[in-house]
């Protein structure tokens, strides 16, 4: 068997969040709009329509571009590329194909501690198509689909990657670094699941150490970051297979089988010449004011690796918190309230770590199981940062802290009303626990013979004992060290 390198380029598509579609007037909110009402003249591709550029779609992809490092050309066009889809209502698709708005950029991605750069070959404008739905007739048995022209016309940006991602892993990295970034710039939704956000692979394999690229494969039909990398993983055996059984790889495009986790083969892949590529007649050439890319690029916001740095460099996170902490705007934001919620209150420097913990652990593990957001919870910044005051004064101990989210979580309730109602204020006064210390070692004369011969972990029983006397409210350190106390008194 030969060991091969894979060789991976992706092209991303994902849809904008403008009021109205890229060429017309028409709204882009398709996605609960009955069928064919979203529609006018140009989107139908009706003889004589002309189209018209959506300026704020233009801003977009600018940002876009900005964000990942690219080029800005001051002078651009558009194109049509053809192609004879049923979803293709004018039989081209207006796009962009030699003189695209952003080049050259790129966007690094780490895995297993790794960081690597991928270079963005091109970011260009272009439109979607309508949506197809295939169907059966129940009466005759015969197949028909049904052609809803809503979505055609949205505007959907295109970024092509260069080559050079080599694992299946990086792939995933790579889009999930894109779709942050587009979250963070509010330009689009970047749901895969709704498919304002789609990714096609294009793999090869080649020999460890060679320079020479194979004959390329393009997978379609992934709906989920893990969708593609198990279609990658699985091209690249099917291709190393092939190889090795003496056989040539055929470029082609194939589909990704969720249920069956293969690709299959849909049809050769097309090249450029196959579209035909022309100037759009019908838009002028672009012409964009450098002025006004300075102007986008001053008003950007701060970006996830930038944010990342700042989360490990002012509040002293791990960098794997702060890459965690900074997935979504909406996560980042509420994270960052909790803090100056806390600091504003008296909290201490530390208080941005535990803010971390809280928010990643218990709050996460609720959020999922409730197939919520963190940030749209019912505990508000606010709320979090009063129940992390309590643990800092040591009026609540872990144990109650998770009783107490979990409560907060469900209710909306404060800290101090949910502490109220269910008694959770940690018992520390070393006289109140001492009557369940004494009760904990005149009950347990094993463990004690255990700790008085020289074996210290019957301590931690002890202390198990009295926490279990108490429904773990009494503080665990204030009960350890009085038990040590006991039991060493013992020894004399």
């Amino acid at each position: 068997m030969t060991d091969y390198e894979p060789v991976i380029g992706l092209e991303v598509h994902a849809q904008l969040r403008t009021s109205s579609k890229m060429y017309c007037a028409c709204p882009a909110d398709y996605q609960d709009a009955e069928p064919n009402t979203r529609v006018c003249p140009v989107c139908l591709g009706l003889p004589g329509s002309l189209p018209v550029i959506n300026r704020e779609a233009i801003r977009s992809i600018i940002m876009i571009g900005l964000a990942l490092h690219c080029s800005i050309a001051s002078h651009s066009k558009f194109d049509r590329k053809n192609y004879p889809y049923p979803d293709l209502m004018k039989g081209y698709q207006i796009s962009q194909y030699d003189l695209p708005l952003c080049t050259n950029g790129y966007l690094d991605v780490s895995v297993d501690g790794e960081r690597r750069r991928v270079g963005i070959e091109r970011v260009h404008m272009e439109e979607d198509v309508a949506k197809l739905s295939h169907l059966n007739d129940p009466a005759t048995g015969k197949g028909y689909s049904l052609v809803d022209v809503n979505r055609s016309g949205v505007p959907l940006v295109e970024m092509v990657s260069r080559p050079d991602i080599r694992s299946a892993e990086e792939a995933r990295q790579y889009l999930m670094s894109y779709q942050t970034i587009l979250r963070y710039l509010g330009v689009s939704t970047a749901n895969m699941d709704e498919g304002s956000f789609r990714c096609d692979a294009n793999v090869s394999i080649r020999p460890k150490g060679s320079d020479t690229f194979g004959t390329k494969v393009e997978v379609k039909n992934m709906n989920s970051f893990r969708s593609v990398f198990r279609a990658i993983e699985h091209e690249v055996e099917r291709q190393a297979q092939v190889l090795d059984s003496g056989g040539r790889v055929v470029q082609e495009t194939r589909g990704w089988l969720e249920d069956k986790g293969v690709t299959t083969s849909l049809r050769s892949k097309e090249e450029a010449n196959d579209y035909r590529y022309f100037p759009e007649p019908d838009l002028p050439p672009l012409n964009v004011d450098p002025a006004w890319v300075a102007e986008i690029e001053e008003l950007l916001p701060e970006l996830p690796e930038e944010r990342r740095k700042r989360f490990v460099d002012d509040y002293g996170l791990p960098a794997y918190d702060a890459v965690l902490l900074t997935a979504s705007p909406g996560l980042a934001q509420y994270y960052e309230a909790t803090v100056h919620n806390a600091r504003a209150n008296g909290g201490s420097d530390g208080v941005a770590k535990t803010a971390a913990n809280w928010t990643l652990t218990e709050l996460g593990r609720l959020a999922n199981e409730t197939h919520t957001e963190i940030h749209e919870s019912r505990i508000t910044p606010e709320r979090l940062s009063g129940l992390l005051g309590l643990l800092e004064e040591g009026t609540l101990g872990t144990p109650q802290g998770k009783r107490a989210i979990e409560e907060m979580f469900h209710t909306g309730k404060t800290a101090e009303a949910v502490v109220a109602d269910l008694g959770l204020v940690q018992i520390s006064d070393s006289n109140a626990l001492a009557d369940a210390v004494g009760q904990a070692i005149d009950a347990n004369p094993q463990a004690v013979a255990d700790y008085l011969a020289g074996k210290e972990t019957a301590a931690k029983f002890l202390v198990g004992q009295v926490m279990k006397a108490t429904r773990g409210n009494a503080n665990p350190t204030v009960v350890g060290e009085l038990i040590v106390e006991r039991l060493d008194a013992m020894k004399g």
